[in-house]
């Protein structure tokens, strides 16, 4: 039964060798004296599995769901030669790819970012099954490598392939977390070469040249500086040094009082050690700076409380003086005297012609306003038309009291009498105006104005210029002469017969 199997059997593969289609591919000669080993005789769908027998990398890839016949919908179910065709003779291509439409999702190597612009064959090289490229990213980018081989193979922990240079590591699974500054500075900052070998040990590898100390603090930077700001130190001067930093001395910088080895000075703790060209007084106040001044404000703004300390307020224009106006060399030691000539002795205008005291007239707001002077308290109060001028209208100079009280000191160029009268003009006017004079005719002359007389004006009688009015005699005469009827024939003493209300009464003789 057996034997007769057997014949059949090669009765039967004599005739599928006569009826075979063509020749196999090159790969596949070797079998191609016998059809069995990729068919099945009478079980066509029997011949899947034939080729997996032999083609184990693709049976792995279906049961693994790898790769290409892994992940495609169709492998699991469809006949091989449904894709590839055989006995097409011994140069045929029985694997058809068409680069235009592969959709390499179906492989294990998605293709993203800039490997979606690659060509095939930029990844894909001749001779080599695309299945056989390799998927490292070093395959291909072995000489775009920049860091040797200090970080490895797996480019794809850090990089993505969207953007080369988009790197995503994490610093803080390093020995090196990266806190403040140092988490903005780029890659590059600190590894040049790109090699990214251990993390340096010191801030002083990466920052010697940054070093204002010049290694004279050493290498443990951390000890006074943190990476949120090199110049944030959280060196503590008032806990580490007894010396607390307030005002002014709060934004100095270390070399302003230490020297070039800062850390090694001894310096004291009294102000004049650092201050002593600073010392405007010389000396003379002593090394207690912080008995006046303060940290706080300027040098030049003392907390001396003049009021408190000396007993002299400083009030008005002196408040606003420096300590150097009145106090001269040696400062301090010069007992000033409180009165204002002490100060001002040169700049009073007077020439002490109105005594020391200052403070009668003048304030310490202003020195020329207010003035509280009241002339009505001089020996020559000032009425009417007085009241009018200002102060240099009668005094040329500040000398005030150089001016005499008489009218002619002042009017006597406005005189119209040039002197035939006496100079007290006020024997006749008064400061309420020139024309409103008060002359008494009667008590200020020998002459009584009555009768007639007292209707005439001045003019009438004083006919010449008013320089001479005190020339005119008593005698009717001398004003009547033209009036005398009789020619003269009973003399110039008209009085006699007539009266001064009117020339036609005539006296009764007795």
């Amino acid at each position: 039964m057996i034997a007769f199997l057997t014949s059949r059997d090669a009765i039967a593969q004599d005739i599928e060798t006569l009826v075979m289609p063509g020749q196999v591919i090159e790969g596949h000669a070797e079998y191609e004296a016998e059809c069995s080993s990729c068919h099945k005789m009478f079980d066509k769908a029997g011949q899947r599995q034939l080729c997996l027998d032999c083609h184990d990398d693709v049976a792995a890839d279906l049961s693994q769901k790898n790769g290409f016949h892994g992940k495609h919908p169709d492998a699991n179910s469809e006949q091989c030669f449904s894709c590839h065709t055989d006995h097409e003779g011994r140069d045929a291509i029985i694997v058809i790819l068409d680069e235009d439409t592969f959709d390499h999702d179906l492989t294990d190597f998605e293709l993203l970012g800039s490997h979606e612009d690659a060509a095939c064959g930029d990844c894909h090289v001749s001779d080599t099954l695309h299945r056989e490229t390799a998927s490292e990213c070093e395959s291909c980018h072995l000489e775009d490598k920049p860091h040797q081989e200090t970080m490895g193979s797996s480019c794809g922990d850090c990089h993505k392939p969207t953007e080369w240079l988009q790197a995503r590591f994490d610093h803080d699974t390093t020995d090196f977390q990266l806190l403040g500054k140092h988490n903005d500075a780029a890659c590059l900052d600190c590894h040049e070469d790109r090699t990214f070998p251990k993390p340096l040990s010191t801030c002083y590898d990466c920052h010697a040249e940054d070093d204002e100390h010049n290694g004279r603090s050493g290498n443990e930077c951390g000890n006074c500086h943190n990476p949120s700001d090199w110049r944030d130190s959280s060196f503590d001067h008032f806990l580490d040094t007894d010396f607390e930093l307030l005002g002014r001395h709060a934004e100095l910088s270390c070399a302003d009082c230490h020297s070039d080895n800062p850390f090694q000075d001894e310096i004291e703790n009294t102000c004049i050690s650092c201050h002593l060209e600073d010392d405007e007084h010389d000396g003379h106040r002593g090394a207690q700076c912080d008995t006046c001044h303060t940290s706080s404000n300027e040098w030049s703004e003392p907390a001396f409380n003049h009021d408190a300390d000396t007993g002299y307020q400083l009030l008005g224009g002196h408040s606003k003086i420096a300590c150097n106006d009145c106090h001269v060399d040696p400062v301090f030691e010069v007992q000033l005297t409180t009165s204002c000539d002490s100060c001002h002795l040169e700049e009073d205008p007077h020439e002490l012609s109105l005594g020391r005291r200052c403070e009668d007239c003048h304030t310490e707001v202003n020195w020329q306003d207010p003035v509280f002077f009241d002339h009505d308290f001089t020996g020559f109060p000032l009425l009417g038309k007085h009241t009018e001028p200002e102060c240099d209208g009668c005094h040329a100079t500040q000398a005030f009291a150089e001016v005499k009280a008489e009218c002619a000191s002042c009017h006597a160029e406005e005189d119209p009498h040039r002197g035939f009268f006496p100079q007290s003009c006020n024997g006749c006017h008064n400061p309420v105006g020139w024309d409103m004079w008060t002359f008494d005719h009667d008590t200020q002359t020998a002459f009584a104005l009555n009768g007639a007389h007292t209707d005439v004006l001045c003019a009438d009688c004083h006919r010449a210029s008013l320089q001479k009015m005190t020339t005119n005699s008593a005698s009717c005469g001398n004003c009547h002469r033209a009036d005398d009827i009789h020619d003269d024939e009973f003399g110039t003493d008209c009085g006699r017969c007539h009266t001064a209300e009117s020339f036609q009464e005539v006296r009764t003789l007795q």
